[in-house]
Formats: structure tokens, C-alpha cells, sequence
């Protein structure tokens, strides 16, 4: 297969499995089954694709016409677009899996509807990853966008519903008036919209406007959840739990903070952010984030607010890299983008979990809960030390380049943000563990009965969980892969 027939079916396999689950409606075996076989079918064209773009290849696919002149919807895979394709395209396959066990384990409403919608955000997903300029990326991020709305207002209640108003006005608000409009002045300031190494605007204006460009991309971009627009995420927890997993893990923030990067990297290009200084109040802006979310997060006993706020702090990582402009900074939020993702995934699989066994979303409820379900909390602690950042896992290495980026960037004091960041990690993420494994059940026995979630959700927490190890291991491949991005090597 080619690899302009590659990009080809990565976009159109999520839209046949739409229209598969659409068909299919009152038959969920066989609307299930033909979910599974094009996100693994995806799954292999992605990987198919990944083995031209990390030899060096940057294959392109366009559509056959023009929004303006010189610009149209046009695809061109390079390494951080293919690394986020395939963590987005793996995790399509255990979140699906997931979520067959916990739609039915807990008896939802509307399955149809709620896979359909997970096909489009895929859709969306894989477009924004392969996107070769800002126009064709904003088009999809604005897809994705419209697509999980149905998602965050699944249960139909007054609560879902005033959660998806603020979801949906927030997101629509930073993109449509400061995104888009960020998108114009470069159209109009560099001539062009397309993604190259070393940027499109050194030189087309002068440091005091890059700079105000520059605030409209990262706010613009709300889906990163930079404070103070961040507000949609927690409000978004209103929705299932595999939701709050595509939110966090697989599409939405993900494709917000890696918008961020692509924007640093290939419209502002690191020697313009390095040599302007533009991007250094961007750098505490994220470092307080970081904080921020963290400390927000100790307050909340919900399990999934807590891990909300843990999101929002930990996708500043993310930004900060970005904004550090360094390749040392650019590694290590890139590499954050798919070491989050699987630990992430994990803790809300494993809060999913407990909702369906054990219908406890309090963490102060769950004193025992590690007896009755031993290995889902496991991987709640293997996931909880990828997040905060301990060997053997992979979020240490990300952490270790960002600290490395801070270093050479003279940033010292971001370097102590990412060290108290990693103790309130601890902070809020233990107790967890602790309080289900150590303390006693309220109004059990000392040893009682296991009573674990679904197998089709189990298998899925393992699986992510032991992945963050897998990435520990295999972090100098992830490395050669983004090398090209982080030093801006030219295609």
C-alpha cells in the first residue's frame, strides 16, 4: 500500500465504522464487532504509514480543491503528527474495548449514538494529526469539537446538559475569536498557512505583534486548557467514564496541546520563540497551570474532578515544553503527548472501574475498595507513578527532558515547578491507593469477596497500565522518532 492510500483510509476507516454502528442499531454484537475491525484495521494502516514517515518520508494527500488560492484541505504526515496518529489510533482499540464492558455493565442509554460519535472524534483525531497546514487542522479540531458534544451530554440530565453549554461555549469561544483570527493575521502576514521546519514568520513582522499572535494561538487553543480557559474540562466529567477517557487521553486535549506544538514548531519555528523571548511569559503562564491544577486537585474528593485537575496541570507540561523552544523542551512535550495519554487512560479506566462494581465515585468512600478489586487498583498505582513521573515508566523521561529543556533555557525556576509538580502528584493520586488497599472496608469484612468490573473493562486497564512500562523501555525509539522534529531538521 502506498502512503498516499495509507492517509487515504486512516481518514475514511473511522467514518465506516460510523456508518457501520449507524446500520447496525439494533444488532450491538455485530455494531460492536465492526467497530473493533476498523479501529484495528487503522491500527495497521497507521503502523503501515508510521514505517515511510520515521525513514524519512513526508507523504502528502490533498484534496482536489481550494478553500482560497494556494490554500486547501491537504494532508502531510511528519514525526509528531504520526507519534500522536498512533497513540490515537492504538487507544481507539482499548477504549472501545472498554467501553463495551461499561456501556453494558452499566446499562447506558443511546450505545449507538455514543459509538458513532467516538468513530467522528477518531475522524477528527487522525485528521488533525496529519494536517499539513493551521486551515486543515482548524477544520478538524473544529469537527472534534461538535462531535463529542453528544458525548458530554449523553445522560440527558439538567446537570450533562449545563455541562455541555460550558464544554461547548468555552471551546467555541477561544477558537472562533482567537484561534481563527490568529489563522487570518498569519494568512495574511506570511502568505501561507502551511507547516515548515524553522516556521513561516521569522521576519514578517516584528516582535511585539509575533508576541500578541503568538497568546491568540495558545488561548486560542482552548482545548489545551491553559488557566484561565480551562473551566470545560472539569465540566465535561459530567459524561461516562469511557468519555472522560477520549477526553483526556485519545483526542481532545490531545489534539489542543499537541496544536500548541505544531504551532511553536512549525508556524513560530524555536529560533524565532528562542531569539524574540516571546514565548517566556507563555513558559510561567504553563508553570503556574501546572501548579495550579495540581493544588486544585488535592481539594477534590470526586474521583474523576481529581483527575481532572490533574489533566489540566499535567497538559502544561505539554505547553511548557512548547513554549521553552529548545529541542531539549520540545522532546519532552512531545514525548509527554503519548507518555500522559496511556497513563492517563489508565487512572480514568480504573475510576470507571470502580463506578461499575462498586458504584463509589467519592475517594473518601473507598477505604477498602483495593480488596474487592485488587487489580484494577494496581493499575490505578502503575498508572499513578507513569503520571507522576517514577522509573520504570515512561512519564520520567518526558519529565526528564522538560527539566533538561528548562536547564539549558537558564529556566531554573521552572525546574523546581516540575519537582513540586511531581511531589503534589503524589499528593493526590496516593491517597487513592492507600486509602483502597490499607485502610479497612467501613462495613465489610476484613476479606471480602473480589468482585472486579466487567473482563472487557479489566483488560483494558491492564493492558494501558503495562504499557507505561513498554514505554520506560522504549522511550530511545520514541526519541529517534521526534529527533527531526525537536532539532528542526528540514523534509
Amino acid at each position: 500500500m502506498n502512503p498516499e492510500t495509507s492517509i487515504i483510509l486512516a481518514l475514511l476507516l473511522p467514518l465506516i465504522a460510523c456508518l457501520s454502528i449507524a446500520v447496525f442499531d439494533k444488532r450491538a454484537n455485530i455494531r460492536e464487532l465492526f467497530t473493533l475491525a476498523c479501529a484495528g484495521t487503522l491500527l495497521c494502516v497507521v503502523g503501515s504509514l508510521a514505517s515511510h514517515v520515521f525513514a524519512g518520508a513526508r507523504p502528502e494527500w490533498s484534496l482536489p480543491f481550494e478553500v482560497v488560492s494556494g490554500l486547501g484541505i491537504a494532508f502531510q504526515v511528519e514525526p509528531l503528527g504520526m507519534l500522536f496518529a498512533l497513540v490515537a489510533s492504538s487507544l481507539w482499540i482499548v477504549t472501545t474495548v472498554y467501553s463495551i464492558g461499561y456501556m453494558r455493565g452499566h446499562d447506558e442509554q443511546h450505545q449507538t449514538r455514543f459509538f458513532a460519535c467516538f468513530a467522528i472524534a477518531i475522524f477528527a483525531a487522525m485528521g488533525a494529526a496529519m494536517a499539513k497546514n493551521m486551515l486543515t487542522l482548524f477544520f478538524f479540531y473544529e469537527i472534534l469539537t461538535f462531535s463529542t458534544y453528544p458525548l458530554v451530554t449523553h445522560h440527558g440530565t439538567e446537570t450533562a446538559r449545563r455541562g455541555g453549554r460550558t464544554y461547548l461555549s468555552i471551546l467555541l469561544f477561544t477558537s472562533v475569536s482567537m484561534l481563527l483570527l490568529a489563522i487570518v493575521w498569519t494568512w495574511n502576514v506570511a502568505g501561507t498557512l502551511d507547516f515548515r521546519p524553522g516556521g513561516i514568520l521569522s521576519g514578517k513582522a516584528d516582535d511585539s505583534l509575533l508576541g500578541v499572535l503568538l497568546a491568540l494561538y495558545v488561548f486560542g487553543t482552548g482545548k489545551a486548557a491553559l488557566m484561565p480557559f480551562h473551566r470545560w474540562l472539569p465540566a465535561a466529567m459530567v459524561a461516562p467514564t469511557p468519555v472522560s477517557a477520549l477526553l483526556h487521553a485519545v483526542a481532545v486535549v490531545k489534539v489542543g496541546v499537541f496544536t500548541v506544538m505544531k504551532v511553536a514548531v512549525y508556524i513560530f519555528g524555536t529560533d524565532l520563540l528562542t531569539r524574540s523571548g516571546i514565548s517566556l511569559w507563555l513558559m510561567y503562564m504553563a508553570g503556574g497551570t501546572v501548579l495550579l491544577g495540581s493544588l486544585v486537585a488535592l481539594t477534590k474528593d470526586n474521583l474523576k474532578a481529581r483527575l481532572a485537575y490533574s489533566t489540566i496541570s499535567q497538559l502544561s507540561y505539554i505547553v511548557l515544553g512548547a513554549m521553552l523552544a529548545n529541542s531539549l523542551g520540545v522532546l519532552g512535550g512531545s514525548m509527554h503527548i503519548a507518555m500522559h495519554a496511556f497513563g492517563k487512560i489508565t487512572l480514568f479506566f480504573c475510576a470507571g472501574a470502580i463506578y461499575v462494581a462498586a458504584h463509589k465515585t467519592e475517594i473518601s468512600d473507598m477505604q477498602g475498595i483495593g480488596r474487592r478489586m485488587p487489580v484494577t487498583l494496581s493499575a490505578f498505582f502503575l498508572g499513578s507513578l507513569s503520571v507522576i513521573g517514577l522509573p520504570p515508566f515512561g512519564g520520567s523521561w518526558s519529565k526528564w527532558y522538560l527539566a533538561l529543556g528548562a536547564a539549558e533555557a537558564h529556566q531554573y525556576p521552572l525546574i523546581a515547578v516540575l519537582m513540586i509538580s511531581s511531589l503534589l502528584n503524589i499528593a493526590y493520586l496516593m491517597p487513592v491507593v492507600i486509602r483502597g488497599f490499607f485502610f479497612a472496608p467501613p462495613d465489610g469484612p476484613e476479606r471480602p469477596e473480589i468482585q472486579e468490573a466487567p473482563l472487557m473493562c479489566v483488560i483494558p486497564l491492564s493492558v494501558t497500565a503495562l504499557s507505561g512500562v513498554a514505554l520506560f523501555i522504549y522511550a530511545d525509539t520514541i526519541w529517534r522518532w521526534l529527533e527531526p522534529v525537536a532539532s528542526g531538521q528540514p523534509w
